[in-house]
């Protein structure tokens, strides 16, 4: 049987067309050690196939064939070192292809799927080594044209269809971003208990990601980042190698990832477990910015005006405590707050993070639909030095990240299960002796 996402995609092809998918590679890492394998998240969306080296051809006018995988075979000797694969036969019996073959048949036989065909789906330009095969393959099919064949004159990016498609999720998307965004809640509550003064911001790093695969992830959904003092306020820090000082406020942006879907959630808390004034004053400026931008989401609201009003919020929150001056209007219009908050509110989110989507629909911002999920994640980071700003606001970096999903009737908030009001936080910190492993 079909994945039912295929026969979705297989609909709404154009007349006389074929599409082509290759999945992923395994990459080497050095020597003859390869890295975890990760399916292209495309073919594994439409087959559920996690294999390596693996094409699929659909044909939605193939007499026979509309549903074609090319696989690695089964071979003992290979699947002693690498584990079991599906080989042809579980191609076709377990992921529902009408008919598979053995990769190497690929060059031989994926002629015949192109020939006289009006419209090629595929994506030119992401796998430069398979895009030579696809040239290859319409020069081979020209060259043979007083034969009575002809080769595909039109090619479209079959993004336009199934990055649509992942756009909106399914109830059983849902679930599994549901399942990602619990696991990685429970990361970030375990870290909060378990963060002392004194440790190393890698003893966290190990302490969410233990917490993740205790619970059944497959693993993170990206590189984990643990920031304390000045690393805090580095957006994508990741090298999590410094000692955590008594005083830091702790920044850690992580997710889970469950049947290829990744939770994100950013919290921010204080290393000894009681923020200080400058501390809570900036965290107080960023969470009523990522509550606000919560309430605002519902059917038919743009994407953009949640990006605006966020800096708005930020904007006269930094007023009021004096890290600004003038009105929120000025400064908006100066771009004065990028000096403390240069990133977007959020981005889609699904099986990559920073999942697809495209943000604007011709020269206008899209409008939220139900299905639809991203993350709220408004920021602000003053380093050491910042200029015209007081010293005991320096080295603090305030992000706080939910990921929610668009209901027929407003939002569900899939990160709740992790707390970001200060009193909470410090109430769980204070139950840190609790913590077992």
């Amino acid at each position: 049987m079909k994945p039912s996402r295929l026969t979705e995609f297989l609909a709404q092809m154009e007349p006389n067309s074929v599409a082509v998918f290759a999945g992923a590679h395994e990459v080497r890492r050095n020597q003859d050690t390869d890295f975890e394998f990760r399916q292209d998240t495309d073919f594994y969306y439409l087959t559920r196939l996690n294999e390596p080296d693996c094409v699929a051809v659909l044909a939605p006018n193939h007499p026979e064939h509309k549903y074609v995988l090319f696989v690695r075979p089964r071979k003992r000797e290979e699947e002693i070192w690498t584990g079991l694969r599906a080989g042809v036969e579980g191609a076709v019996r377990d992921f529902g292809a009408d008919a598979a073959y053995d990769i190497a048949e690929l060059d031989r036989l994926l002629p015949k799927y192109l020939q006289n065909v009006h419209t090629l789906y595929y994506r030119f330009g992401y796998n430069v080594q398979f895009d030579q095969k696809v040239f290859g393959t319409i020069k081979h099919i020209r060259e043979r044209v007083r034969g009575g064949v002809y080769a595909p004159t039109t090619i479209i990016d079959p993004i336009t269809i199934v990055h649509e498609m992942r756009l909106r999720k399914s109830e059983e998307d849902l679930n599994s971003l549901r399942r990602a965004a619990a696991i990685s809640a429970e990361g970030h509550v375990a870290a909060m208990k378990h963060c002392k003064p004194g440790m190393y911001e890698y003893e966290l790093e190990a302490v969410v990601e233990y917490v993740f695969r205790k619970n059944g992830a497959t693993g993170v959904g990206y590189p984990s980042i643990v920031g304390a003092g000045f690393n805090s306020t580095i957006l994508h820090y990741n090298t999590n190698q410094c000692q955590i000082s008594d005083g830091d406020v702790v920044l850690i942006d992580a997710g889970a990832e469950y049947n290829l879907f990744s939770g994100d959630i950013t919290r921010t808390f204080p290393a000894n477990g009681k923020f200080t004034k400058a501390q809570q004053a900036i965290y107080e400026v960023v969470l009523n910015a990522n509550k606000s931008v919560i309430q605002m989401v519902k059917p038919g609201e743009s994407f953009m005006k949640l990006h605006e009003h966020s800096i708005d919020v930020v904007t006269q929150g930094l007023i009021d405590i004096g890290l600004l001056t003038g009105s929120v209007k000025d400064n908006v219009a100066s771009k004065a707050y990028e000096k403390f908050f240069m990133h977007k509110t959020g981005h889609w989110l699904g099986m990559d993070v920073h999942d697809v989507g495209r943000y604007k629909l011709d020269d206008d911002w899209r409008k939220l639909e139900p299905g639809m999920v991203f993350t709220v994640e408004p920021g602000v980071y003053i380093a050491a030095g910042a200029e015209h700003v007081p010293e005991e606001f320096f080295n603090i970096g305030v992000r706080i990240e939910d990921d929610v999903v668009v209901t027929e009737t407003g939002v569900e908030v899939l990160t709740s299960g992790v707390p970001k009001e200060p009193g909470e936080i410090e109430a769980i910190m204070k139950d840190s002796a609790k913590v077992a492993f």
